[in-house]
């Protein structure tokens, strides 16, 4: 692994450095965490704006509400 320096504000350092405290993580590990939280973020924006754009079919409401009624009870 390689090592390197970034420079961010002592503010943000501390604020950083206390939440990976918090959940007893090193600040690497936080770093990581929050960059995965965010591709994770990233992935369902998208995920919901191609819902969007494809709204669900005739069929697929059909078998919805069969599914969802008292049919299968």
């Amino acid at each position: 692994m390689t090592v390197t320096t970034i420079k961010v504000p002592s503010e943000i350092r501390d604020v950083l450095k206390r939440q990976a405290a918090q959940e007893h993580r090193t600040l690497a590990e936080h770093l990581e965490h929050l960059a995965a939280a965010e591709d994770k973020r990233v992935r369902f924006q998208r995920l919901r704006a191609a819902m969007t754009a494809t709204p669900p079919d005739e069929e697929y409401l059909r078998e919805a509400h069969e599914w969802q009624s008292d049919a299968w009870n």
